[in-house]
C-alpha cells in the first residue's frame, strides 16, 4: 500500500477515536466541562496530562533542536522535566486541596481582589495564546507534509478537529480523548526510534544505542562530532552557548512548566489532595519515555541527514549528493516549502556545510563552493522526516504523521480550554456577571472556546518562529507572571493584594518588552543596540531565557509593595496557613 494511503488510514482511524470519545465524554455540567466531574484517576490523569505537556514542541521539535543545537539543548530536557518536580512538590497538592476550578480563581481569592483575578487572566492568556502558536504551527507542518496538502490547509483541518472534541467535552472529553492521544503519540515516537538504533547501532533501545558505537566500531556521538567538524560546524557534544544563559534558560523553562495554567488546572480533576501528587508523579514517568528518547532521535536524525546529503568525502566534486538524484523523502519536503536548495554554483550537486565558519568558508572556496546551498531545513522538520530518510517502512511513516498531530492537537485543545474557561468562569461568572446561569455559563465557555481556536489559528498561519521557540518564550511569560504569583500565594502571608497585581505586571511587561525589543516587534527592533545576538543581550540573557529574571523582578516588586500598603487579613492569612497545613497538625505532640 503507498505511503499517501496508509497516511490517511492511520489518522483518519485515530481521528475517529478522538471523535467518538469526545462524544462518549461530552460535558453536561460546568463541573464536567471545567474539572472532569473531579473523577479521573491518577493514573489517568498522569497519562492526560503527559499528552497535554508532550506537545508539538515535544514530538515534532524538541529533537530538531538538539539535532541542531547538540549539547545545548540539554536545557529542554532538564527545565521541562525539572519543572514537574517542582509542581509535583510545590504547586499541585496545595492548588488542589484549595479547590478552586482555574488558576485565576485561586489567585483572586487567595489575593482577595477582582484586580488581580483580572490581571491574573490576562497573564494566563497571553502566555496560552503565545505557547498555543506552537501547536498550530505543529499541527500545520504534520498535515502538510503527510496530507499532500499546503501548510495553511493542514492548520485549517486541525483547526477544526480541535473544535469539534473539544468544545463538545470539555474537560471531561479532553481528558480522555488525551489519554488515547498519549497511547499513539509515545508509539509513534518510540517505534521510529527502535528502528534507527537498530540500523545505526544494532541496539534496539535507542537510550543505549545513543551510546553506543556505529557499524564501523566509533561511538555514534564521536562520528556525529567529526562528521560535523569535516563540515565547519561546531562539535555536536560541545557547550557553545554562555553558562548563565543556559542556567536561566533552564530556570525560566522549569517555573514555566510549574506556572502554565492547562497543566496546573489537571490536577483540579482527580478526587484527593494526595491524587494531585500522586498525578505529577505518572505524568513524570510518562513523559521520561519520550523525553529519555529524545537525544537519541536527534542525534541520529542530525547524522543521518548529514551523511544522506554529502555521501562523500568533502571537497571532492563527486562527493556531494547530486540534486537531480535527490531521494524522495528530499522531495517530499521541498513541496512543503519546509525545505529547500539553491544551487549557488551552477554544479547540480549540494554543497551543506558552515559558510558562517570563515576558515571553513575560505578553504570551501578552493572547492569551487559559494555558500551552504541548503537554504533552508526548518528544525521541525526533523522527527517526522527521520524515518523517511531512514527508509523505514511505510507504515513507520504513517504512524509518525499520526503521533506529531496528537501531540500537537491535546495541547492545543488544554491551552485552549484553560482560556475559555478562564474567560467563561473567572471574567464572566467571578466577575462581571455573577448572576448567569449555569447553562449560559456553559455556552459562553463553548463561545470563548470556539473564540480562541479563530485568534490561535490566525496567529498560527504567521507563527514568530519554529514551534519550539515559540513554546520556550510562552514558558518565559509564564515564569514571570504567573509561577510567583501561585508560589507566595501558597508559602508566604506576606504579599498582599496591591503587591501581587504589582509584581504580576512588572514581571509580565518587563519579559514582554525584553522579548519585543530583541525579536523584532518592537519600535526599537533593527537598531544595532537591540540586535538579538549574545553581545546585545542583558548580561547575555537570551529572550527565551529573561522569564527567570522576570520572575525575580515580579517577587522583588510584590514584596517591595506589600510592605507599603496594608497587610493581609487575619482570615486571608489562615486560609493560606490552612492550604499547607491542616487544622490540628502537631495537635497529637501537645497532650
Amino acid at each position: 500500500m503507498d505511503l499517501q494511503t496508509l497516511t490517511y488510514i492511520v489518522v483518519g482511524l485515530t481521528f475517529a477515536l478522538y471523535f467518538g470519545i469526545a462524544i462518549w465524554a461530552r460535558a453536561g455540567t460546568t463541573g464536567e466541562y471545567y474539572a472532569a466531574g473531579r473523577g479521573v484517576h491518577p493514573v489517568a490523569n498522569g497519562m492526560a496530562t503527559a499528552a497535554d505537556w508532550m506537545s508539538a514542541a515535544s514530538f515534532i521539535s524538541m529533537a530538531g533542536l538538539i539535532a541542531f543545537q547538540g549539547y545545548d539543548a540539554s536545557i529542554f530536557l532538564m527545565g521541562w522535566t525539572g519543572g514537574y518536580v517542582l509542581l509535583a512538590l510545590c504547586l499541585a497538592p496545595y492548588l488542589r486541596k484549595f479547590g478552586k476550578f482555574t488558576v485565576p480563581d485561586f489567585i483572586g481569592d487567595r489575593y482577595y481582589s477582582r484586580t488581580a483575578r483580572i490581571v491574573a487572566v490576562i497573564c494566563l492568556i497571553v502566555a496560552s495564546l503565545t505557547y498555543v502558536i506552537g501547536q498550530m504551527k505543529g499541527i500545520g507542518v504534520a498535515f502538510s507534509r503527510f496530507l499532500d496538502v499546503d501548510y495553511a490547509t493542514g492548520l485549517y483541518a486541525g483547526m477544526g478537529i480541535v473544535f469539534f472534541y473539544a468544545v463538545l467535552g470539555g474537560m471531561k472529553g479532553v481528558t480522555y480523548t488525551q489519554i488515547a492521544q498519549y497511547c499513539v503519540l509515545i508509539f509513534a515516537y518510540t517505534v521510529p526510534a527502535i528502528f534507527i538504533s537498530l540500523n545505526l547501532t544494532n541496539n534496539p533501545i535507542p537510550q543505549l544505542g545513543f551510546l553506543s558505537d556505529t557499524a564501523d566500531g566509533t561511538p555514534l556521538l564521536v562520528k556525529l562530532d567529526q562528521t560535523l567538524v569535516d563540515l565547519g560546524f561546531a562539535e555536536y557534544t560541545a557547550q557553545k552557548g554562555g553558562t548563565l544563559n543556559m542556567m536561566m534558560y533552564t530556570l525560566s523553562l522549569m517555573m514555566g512548566t510549574a506556572g502554565l495554567p492547562h497543566v496546573i488546572i489537571r490536577f483540579f480533576t482527580v478526587p484527593k489532595v494526595s491524587d494531585a501528587r500522586s498525578s505529577a508523579g505518572w505524568a513524570l514517568f510518562f513523559i521520561a519515555i519520550l523525553y529519555t528518547t529524545a537525544p537519541a532521535v536527534g542525534s541520529m536524525a542530525r547524522l543521518n541527514l548529514t551523511n544522506t546529503i554529502q555521501m562523500g568525502e568533502v571537497g571532492s566534486v563527486d562527493g556531494n549528493l547530486e540534486y537531480a538524484a535527490r531521494p524522495d523523502w528530499f522531495k517530499n519536503w521541498e513541496n512543503t516549502g519546509l525545505l529547500a536548495f539553491e544551487d549557488k554554483n551552477g554544479d547540480g550537486r549540494i554543497q551543506y556545510y558552515d559558510d558562517k565558519n570563515p576558515e571553513f568558508a575560505a578553504k570551501a572556496e578552493s572547492y569551487g563552493w559559494k555558500g551552504n546551498e541548503m537554504v533552508k531545513v526548518d528544525r521541525d522538520i526533523m522527527v517526522l522526516a527521520n524515518p523517511e530518510i531512514a527508509n523505514l517502512p511505510n507504515w513507520v511513516i504513517a504512524l509518525v504523521a499520526a503521533g506529531g498531530l496528537a501531540a500537537a492537537l491535546s495541547t492545543a485543545a488544554g491551552l485552549l480550554l484553560a482560556m475559555s474557561t478562564a474567560i467563561s468562569h473567572d471574567l464572566l461568572k467571578r466577575t462581571f456577571m455573577p448572576d448567569i446561569s449555569e447553562k449560559n455559563e456553559l455556552m459562553s465557555a463553548r463561545i470563548a472556546m470556539a473564540g480562541a481556536i479563530l485568534v490561535a489559528g490566525y496567529l498560527g498561519l504567521n507563527p514568530p518562529g519554529f514551534a519550539a521557540q515559540v513554546v520556550a518564550l510562552a514558558f518565559g511569560l509564564a515564569a514571570s507572571s504567573i509561577f510567583p504569583a501561585l508560589m507566595m500565594g501558597i508559602f508566604s502571608t506576606r504579599i498582599n493584594n496591591h503587591g501581587a497585581v504589582a509584581g504580576m505586571l512588572v514581571g509580565l511587561v518587563s519579559t514582554l518588552v525584553y522579548i519585543f525589543a530583541y525579536k523584532g516587534w518592537f519600535f526599537v527592533a533593527g537598531t544595532e543596540m537591540f540586535a538579538n545576538t549574545p553581545d546585545n543581550w542583558f548580561l547575555g540573557i537570551s529572550p527565551e531565557a529573561f522569564g527567570a529574571l522576570g520572575a525575580l523582578l515580579n517577587v522583588v516588586t510584590a514584596f517591595v509593595v506589600s510592605s507599603m500598603t496594608a497587610p493581609v487579613p487575619d482570615d486571608i492569612r489562615q486560609i493560606v496557613e490552612d492550604i499547607r497545613v491542616p487544622k490540628g497538625a502537631g495537635s497529637a505532640q501537645d497532650h
